[in-house]
């Protein structure tokens, strides 16, 4: 059951709020339509009910606000606007993706796939979707944690009639198993079709709250669409008559020389135009809508006066012999206007996927294996490898031919003119690209109102970053070193007698630079914000640092790692010393003094956004 009290969004400069007040409840078992016009505010409601814009108000999901649930993706299954995924990623591996991020299997992605119609098009890219298969995709995405309660903006937005008939199937039998359906409309017709109750809004406040059959018989009501090349004419003899015959009857005139005749029939519209000879190209039974404002009057008070059709030069009808006039019956009794049907009772609903068990496990697991489909799905970490190895062996050959860098600088390609190497900018690229990706395609922000900063998610993501950066910088010295050996000969890939500090500084600079572009990335939201910070450790703090180190001391820090060493009451298993006294030697570096001071700060900053946002 969904509870939406009060919701109010913040108000606009000099405007009145999108959102006023709004409260009405959907029920399990039924299929609820938010209906109303464009900038009526039902996209508003619908984001102010996910919490994914500010305003006031709650709402509840089964007695429980949104941020009060542990995993809201098992609970509300939700569909705003198009799939927001990135566009190289396939269908198959945004359905992946989002299945480590609900906790469920990564078989579930086939099941809702041939749900949706989508298991021949697994491998097609997001941006190569119509609007159509678009729609089939983000319903998937709904369905794939199987939730009680579906929130869908306009689901059947630029479908045919036959895929928004399969669209409301689907609905109809999520409701027909218990579970609570709510969906946005601006059709009328659409509305009392599909829906079982619907909720009116106009101009960001609930104008009614009606059943669909007290919906149809309200809103709705039958009329008779006609297109002539003689549409004023006929609009002022079937008015004409009509109070001749003391009868109410309305005429609308449509665009493109069309009519609509309410409070008569085909019979009667097409038995005028034939007396009078005017020809007609379409006569036809439909359902018209009277505006959201006629729902408040009764339908004994819904009667409203004659149109005056405005008067415009048309050309004459052809003359033709004036039929005898037919005796005048006395006047039907009005019809009352039935309501459609709600559902193809006729037709079978379509298969939903099957239910699921979900066992909670806490750990870092379904993040981590979540942020492993992130990378790994999109081509741009592997464009990003190859581009820092390429680059990375060009800069290692031009040092070794300059013959002025030391051996460890050429086989990391790291010239003294340049701040940071290849493979560190390529280390904090990928980082940003962690979180710069959560914000530029918000794949989760359906989930949670924003990127989730919980503690697994950040973890998973140092990790993996971590991991990529360690390997990347593996790779670049293997690759230079081979390379070298090739052109120059064995003399310049010798191993030198520190290598373990050295590689230990090596290390510790790439991923320090990968944790610092997801840090920043996460921080202010944007993958240039995260590279930036990367590139400002080497160019900003490390001169502040060895200004600081500089200055005048009384006392240095000389031998500090042998008195860290000689603290332990036993020797480390496996030399385990040796890298505690490589570690600190590297910190101990302007560079990585730099990274650690940067690290920190990011650190402490994105745990202060993530207190500032859970106390908001």
């Amino acid at each position: 059951m969904i509870q939406a009290i009060g919701l109010t969004s913040n108000p606009r400069k000099k405007l009145p709020p999108a959102v006023d007040d709004v409260t009405f409840e959907a029920f399990p078992g039924h299929v609820t339509a938010l209906l109303g016009g464009p900038a009526s505010g039902k996209t508003t409601t619908l984001r102010l009910m996910l919490e994914l814009q500010p305003g006031r108000g709650i709402t509840y999901f089964r007695n429980r606000p949104l941020h009060c649930m542990p995993h809201p993706f098992r609970e509300v299954g939700v569909l705003l606007g198009e799939v927001a995924g990135h566009p190289a990623r396939t269908v198959r591996g945004q359905l992946r993706m989002l299945c480590a991020a609900a906790g469920v299997a990564v078989q579930r992605a086939d099941e809702v796939l041939e749900v949706v119609g989508l298991v021949s098009l697994r491998g097609e890219r997001l941006d190569t979707l119509s609007r159509g298969l678009d729609r089939r995709l983000g319903l998937a995405c709904a369905l794939l944690a199987d939730p009680h309660t579906l929130v869908l903006d306009a689901p059947a937005d630029g479908l045919s009639a036959r895929e928004s008939r399969w669209l409301h199937g689907i609905l109809r039998a999520h409701a027909a198993k218990g579970g609570t359906v709510l969906f946005s409309t601006d059709d009328p017709k659409e509305a009392a079709q599909t829906a079982d109750r619907v909720v009116t809004l106009d101009a960001g406040r609930v104008v009614a709250d009606q059943e669909v059959a007290e919906f149809a018989r309200t809103r709705l009501r039958p009329r008779v669409a006609v297109r002539t090349p003689y549409a004023a004419r006929l609009g002022l003899l079937l008015t004409k008559e009509a109070r001749a015959g003391q009868r109410s009857i309305e005429v609308i005139k449509e665009d493109g020389n069309q009519l609509s005749v309410y409070g008569s029939t085909c019979a009667d519209v097409g038995e005028v135009a034939y007396r009078h000879g005017i020809l007609v190209h379409q006569l036809a039974d439909e359902v018209g809508d009277m505006g959201p404002k006629a729902i408040t009057a009764a339908p004994e008070d819904a009667a409203r006066p004659d149109h005056a059709l405005p008067s415009e030069s048309e050309p004459e009808p052809p003359t033709s012999p004036p039929a005898p006039a037919p005796q005048q019956e006395p006047p039907a009794p009005r019809q009352e206007a039935r309501p459609p049907t709600t559902r193809a009772e006729t037709e079978p609903l379509p298969q939903l996927p099957p239910p699921i068990t979900v066992r909670p496990v806490r750990g870092p697991l379904r993040p981590l294996r979540y942020e492993l489909y992130r990378a790994t799905g999109v081509g741009t970490g592997y464009v990003t490898a190859a581009v820092v190895l390429a680059v990375s062996a060009f800069v290692s050959l031009f040092l070794a031919r300059s013959g002025h860098t030391s051996q460890s600088r050429m086989l990391a390609a790291w010239p003294q003119e340049l701040p940071l190497p290849p493979t560190a900018l390529g280390a904090g690229l990928l980082g940003a690209f962690a979180f710069g990706d959560e914000f530029r395609h918000p794949a989760l922000a359906a989930d949670r109102g924003t990127v989730p900063r919980r503690l697994g998610l950040l973890c998973a993501k140092l990790v993996v970053a971590a991991a990529t950066a360690l390997v990347l910088a593996f790779l670049t010295v293997g690759c230079d070193a081979a390379l070298l050996q090739l052109v120059y000969g064995p003399e310049l890939t010798r191993v030198p007698a520190d290598w373990l500090s050295l590689s230990a500084s090596w290390f510790g600079v790439v991923a320090g630079c990968a944790w610092a572009g997801v840090l920043a990335a996460g921080i202010f939201r944007s993958t240039t914000a995260g590279l930036a910070a990367v590139v400002a450790v080497p160019v900003v703090v490390v001169p502040l640092v060895q200004k600081a180190l500089e200055g005048p001391s009384a006392r240095s820090a000389a031998g500090f790692p042998g008195r860290l060493r000689d603290l332990a009451l036993a020797q480390w298993p496996f030399g385990g010393e040796r890298y505690l006294a490589a570690g600190v030697r590297m910190i101990g570096q302007p560079v990585g003094g730099a990274l650690t001071l940067s690290l920190s700060v990011l650190l402490c900053a994105y745990g202060f956004t993530a207190l500032r946002n859970r106390v908001r």
